[in-house]
């Protein structure tokens, strides 16, 4: 990952916003560039063994994504401030839910494609020129309805496996060995069960795209 770019001024931040509220896509994509530092820094506050580094960064982006959307600089006083916020809640509301469906919310989370067609990922804000971003709030919605399918998608041994795996249904996330214990199988056998059970979603996940 490259290193995260200097916060703007005052007087960039300013010029900038009035930029994005003419319209201006890519004055927007700059401010959530300069201040990709400050979702990391939020992110570290909830850092655990239990809590993907990934996932804690890729939540934070979406609530970064958000506050630029959403900024009012008559009601805010400066963009952090109110993008901290939102970056913070963004991330409570995904440890309340501990809902981490195969890691789909991950650095690697499609969210959209370019004025060329080629898909985009959230890797790509981090590590390229600032492109068009807004696709993944859409893609939230498609994530909320694959948790919303799995038993139609999945048998009962991958939707045991998925589920276990990724703390989904209320149950607590485990490793594939610990699940190989609970069910007397080898921790091989569960990883291809998994593997078998996130192309079945990754399909799903497209098919619903490409409907929606």
């Amino acid at each position: 990952m490259k290193t995260f770019k200097k916060p703007l001024s005052p007087e960039e931040e300013k010029y900038y916003l009035e930029c994005y509220k003419r319209g201006d896509t890519a004055a927007r994509n700059l401010l959530i560039e300069h201040n990709l530092r400050l979702v990391a820094y939020v992110a570290k506050k909830y850092q655990a063994p239990e809590h993907d580094t990934d996932d804690l960064i890729s939540i934070g982006i979406i609530g970064l994504i958000k506050a630029v959307m959403t900024f009012d600089s008559e009601k805010n006083s400066r963009l952090a401030t109110y993008a901290a916020r939102c970056i913070e809640n963004e991330l409570l509301m995904m440890l309340r839910s501990r809902k981490k469906l195969t890691r789909e919310v991950s650095m690697y989370e499609k969210i959209g494609t370019d004025q060329e067609g080629r898909e985009l990922q959230i890797m790509d804000v981090l590590e390229s020129e600032p492109v068009d971003v807004v696709g993944n709030l859409e893609t939230q919605k498609n994530i909320a309805h694959l948790q919303n399918c799995l038993a139609d998608v999945l048998d009962e041994r991958e939707l045991q496996v998925i589920c276990e795996r990724y703390g989904l249904g209320g149950k607590k996330e485990r490793t594939q060995k610990e699940i190989a214990a609970s069910l007397g199988i080898s921790r091989s056998y569960v990883s291809r069960i998994e593997k078998k059970a996130l192309e079945k979603l990754r399909a799903e996940f497209r098919r619903y795209e490409l409907e929606g």
